[in-house]
């Protein structure tokens, strides 16, 4: 019997796309969400003194992602979304007990419990539509770097 596979995330805006999206392309697919991307990213640089942000994308198929780092280590991913963005992390054992004990909304921390499990760490994954997603996003970008 076929198993049909259900999908909860969209894809990536710029799937199939050969060449980093400009800042223009960037706007145009995000839309209203773009203005929430440019502050968190800024906000979070100054605040966390992240002194890495890259564009990469793993596959053609996969799309592209803006990677936001602190010493060469990875703390955020966003990906871009039609409307919106996806925040991901990686959390260790250490930020997700931090997490747990921190003030974040119930639905995030079962969101985080019920993550996959990877061999370096828990992915969380987080839409990003409104101001609200993107102050729980800076709760764990901060739990994250100092964990």
């Amino acid at each position: 019997m076929p198993t049909k596979k259900t999908k909860t995330i969209s894809d990536n805006a710029f799937a199939g796309q050969a060449t980093r999206p400009s800042e223009r392309e960037l706007a145009s697919v995000l839309g209203e969400s773009h203005s929430l991307w440019q502050n968190l990213a800024a906000d979070l640089k100054r605040d966390l003194k992240l002194d890495g942000a890259e564009w990469n994308s793993y596959s053609v198929k996969a799309g592209w992602s803006l990677r936001l780092q602190a010493k060469k280590r990875n703390i955020v991913y966003f990906g871009p979304r039609s409307g919106y963005f996806l925040a991901s992390f990686i959390l260790g054992e250490k930020a997700v007990a931090a997490a747990r004990k921190s003030k974040l909304p119930a639905r995030i921390l079962k969101v985080i419990d019920e993550a996959k499990r990877y061999p370096e760490g828990t992915a969380v994954r987080l839409e990003v539509h409104a101001a609200a997603d993107a102050d729980i996003v800076t709760t764990l970008a901060k739990i994250k770097f100092e964990n």
